[in-house]
C-alpha cells in the first residue's frame, strides 16, 4: 500500500474516533452542534463505510475465481480486496460504541461501568482488527485472527446478555428497535463468524495460486468456497439494512414525538 493510500486509511481510521470523543466534550453545549447530532453523524458515517465496500469486496472476490482471467490479475484482486476489506472491519469494531454512545445521548441512560465499557470497546477493537491485518500472513498475524474470532463470539453472547438484560429491566421499553438493532448486529457477527469457516478454502487457494500458478483442481475448490460463503454474506446485508430501517422508523417508540425525530438513527 503506497503512502497516500496508507494516508486515506488512517484518516478514516481515526476520524470517526476522534469525533465520538469530540462528541463527548461538547456534550450539553449551545452552540448549534450538540453531542447527539455528532454522534449519529459517525454512526451513518460507519454505516456508509460498512456497506459500500463490503460489496467492493464480494465483487472482487468473483475476480478472484474468474478463470477468464490470468493468475497475476486474479492475484491483484486478492491483494486489492484485502485491503477494502479492512474498511467494514474497521467500521464494524467502532460501531457498537458509536450506537452505545448515541444511545446515550439520546435518553437511553448506560451504568457507569457499562458505558465505560462501551466508550472502550472501539477504540480496543479496533487496535486488534488493525493489528489482525497488519499482521497477516505471519504465525503472530493467525493467532490474532483466531483472538479476533473468539472475541466476536464473546461480542454475540455479551450483546444478547445486556439486550436481555435491558429488556427485562425495562430500560427499552419505551425504545424497542434498539434491541432489534443490538439483535440484528449480534446476527451479523454470527453471519461473519460462519462465512469466515467457509472462506477458508478461497484464502488457502489464494495462497496456493500464488505460489504453484492456477490449477484447475484449486480452482473450483475456490469457486466452491465462494458459493458456500454467499448465503452469508447476502443474510448479514440484509439485516444491516434492517438495522438501518430501525434507526429510521423507530418502531413501537414511545417517546416525545419532538424527541424522536431529533434522534433518528441510520445504521445499526
Amino acid at each position: 500500500m503506497g503512502r497516500a493510500g496508507a494516508g486515506m486509511l488512517w484518516g478514516l481510521v481515526l476520524l470517526p474516533a476522534g469525533l465520538l470523543f469530540a462528541a463527548a466534550g461538547v456534550r450539553g453545549a449551545d452552540d448549534g452542534l450538540t453531542a447527539a447530532e455528532l454522534a449519529l453523524f459517525v454512526h451513518q458515517l460507519l454505516f456508509v463505510y460498512w456497506l459500500g465496500p463490503d460489496i467492493g469486496v464480494y465483487y472482487l472476490s468473483h475476480r478472484i475465481t474468474d478463470t477468464r482471467l490470468s493468475p497475476a490479475q486474479r492475484l491483484a484482486a486478492a491483494q486489492v480486496m484485502s485491503q477494502v476489506d479492512l474498511v467494514p472491519r474497521v467500521c464494524l469494531s467502532l460501531m457498537l460504541t458509536a450506537g452505545g454512545l448515541l444511545t446515550e445521548f439520546i435518553g437511553i441512560p448506560h451504568p457507569a461501568w457499562q458505558l465505560f465499557g462501551i466508550v472502550l470497546l472501539g477504540p480496543a477493537w479496533l487496535a486488534l482488527v488493525l493489528a489482525v491485518y497488519l499482521k497477516r500472513g505471519t504465525p503472530a498475524g493467525d493467532r490474532l485472527a483466531r483472538i479476533d474470532f473468539w472475541f466476536r463470539a464473546v461480542m454475540i453472547v455479551a450483546v444478547l446478555g445486556s439486550v436481555g438484560q435491558a429488556w427485562t429491566s425495562g430500560r427499552l421499553a419505551e425504545t424497542p428497535w434498539v434491541a432489534g438493532k443490538l439483535l440484528l448486529f449480534a446476527a451479523i457477527l454470527l453471519f461473519g463468524l460462519l462465512m469466515r469457516l467457509r472462506v477458508a478454502p478461497l484464502l488457502a487457494g489464494i495462497g496456493r495460486m500464488a505460489a504453484e500458478g492456477a490449477s484447475p483442481e484449486n480452482d473450483r475448490r475456490m469457486a466452491g468456497s465462494l458459493a458456500l460463503t454467499r448465503p452469508y454474506v447476502i443474510a448479514m446485508w440484509i439485516c444491516l439494512l434492517m438495522a438501518a430501517a430501525l434507526g429510521v422508523f423507530q418502531p413501537g417508540d414511545r417517546r416525545a414525538p419532538d424527541v424522536v425525530a431529533a434522534s433518528t438513527v441510520a445504521a445499526p
